[in-house]
């Protein structure tokens, strides 16, 4: 009997983004959906001295995209694009000891440049990074910017010898059941690639009480050390940036991916700029269920119900959502002229805005239906 419940809660469970060889994990709490201050960034008038304000994408009009024969031949055409991320973490032991641990990721170059997208968490508070290339060249990297809330970052190596670089292609023109390619440094033992189809689209995921949205779901396997490598389409074009996998005991592995299309705009402010500036509210939120509602004793049958967590207040000090007066409690249904029925819904209209915007918010509290309004706010520079 307890052996089958230890399955059964194993199998409900597990979360992992992909961070190193080891195959290091994260637990996902899949509840709440704390919108806290957005990551400290570069300030405008401080830009890295890597960004290039006039970088813009290569233009792809001149080669239609055509699906290709086969896999292999996919797999031929974009694997001279993957690299090998290999970053160099500087930590503290329990007694403030410095040590070293070194993580394996995957990245893709995007342009002749060597502009290389991959995750946030793949170079995170790296001391230094590395790329090497599919034919065995190894470069070091600089960190151009990165992103924690899309989990996405941009680097660049010095060279004018690339041998290719990927095509981006339209996530918004998958699928269910297109096959797809994932292509990456699984497991910290060189590029490989590993087929699957989409599985489901527009997908959150909730990370460490951030909440990505819009993601793609692939049978396609993704290991430790895929993270940040490409997910492409039978044309060889690049349709995500894989990022998270879900697996258990029993449960067969979705892996994740997040859509190119809503990486470009991240990744053009990143190169531009250094940084991206979100717009936040101030909320920690969980869907509303039926069990949720019977808990709570809620009128709504669904929404986003703003609730304290053990790392969020409900309601941020000095956040929009103080301003705007909403209370732990709330429930959520509308914001703008979007209906909310989820904490990701929530999460996905908030990001849709922009800093500064003034938004109308709808909730229930108790058995009343009220409307406010509050004013979006952006994140700080780290250097003031």
């Amino acid at each position: 009997m307890l052996k089958d419940l230890r399955c059964i809660l194993t199998a409900v469970m597990l979360v992992v983004l992909i961070l190193g060889s080891s195959g290091c994990s994260i637990s996902l709490p899949w509840t709440t959906t704390p919108t806290s201050p957005p990551p400290t960034s570069p300030s405008p008038g401080s830009p890295s001295e890597h960004t290039d304000p006039d970088w813009t994408f290569p233009s792809s009009n001149d080669h239609p995209a055509i699906p290709l024969p086969s896999i292999a031949d996919v797999v031929e055409q974009v694997m001279p694009s993957v690299v090998a991320v290999t970053s160099e973490m500087l930590l503290h032991d329990f007694f403030g000891r410095e040590y070293t641990q070194t993580t394996a990721g995957s990245g893709v170059v995007i342009d002749n440049e060597g502009h290389i997208i991959t995750n946030n968490h793949v170079v995170e508070n790296a001391k230094s990074v590395q790329v090497e290339l599919a034919d065995g060249q190894a470069f070091p990297a600089k960190v151009i910017g990165t992103d924690a809330l899309t989990d996405l970052a941009v680097l660049k190596i010095d060279t004018s010898d690339l041998p290719y670089y990927a095509r981006l292609g339209n996530s918004d023109s998958l699928a269910i059941g297109n096959w797809v390619v994932a292509i990456g440094n699984a497991l910290g033992q060189g590029i490989s690639a590993a087929e699957g189809i989409v599985s489901r689209l527009n997908v959150s995921v909730t990370v460490q009480g951030n909440t990505l949205s819009g993601l793609i779901q692939t049978t396609a396997p993704i290991n430790p050390g895929n993270s940040g490598g490409p997910l492409v389409n039978m044309a060889g074009e690049v349709i995500g940036i894989t990022s998270a996998k879900l697996a258990g005991v029993g449960i067969e592995g979705m892996g994740y991916a997040i859509s190119i299309n809503s990486a470009e705009p991240i990744i053009q402010k990143l190169i531009n700029k250094g940084y991206v500036e979100h717009p936040w509210l101030g909320v920690s939120t969980t869907t509303v269920t039926p069990s949720v509602a019977a808990e709570y004793g809620l009128s709504a049958d669904k929404g986003a119900l703003i609730i304290k967590t053990s790392n969020s207040p409900g309601i941020f000090p000095n956040s929009p959502a103080e301003a705007a007066g909403l209370k732990e409690g709330d429930v959520i249904i509308r914001f703008n002229d979007k209906e909310i029925d989820t904490n990701g819904a929530l999460a996905q209209a908030i990001k849709s805005c922009n800093v500064g915007d003034e938004v109308e918010i709808t909730y229930i509290r108790g058995k009343d239906t009220k409307i406010t309004a509050a004013t979006l706010k952006g994140g700080l520079p780290p250097w003031g």
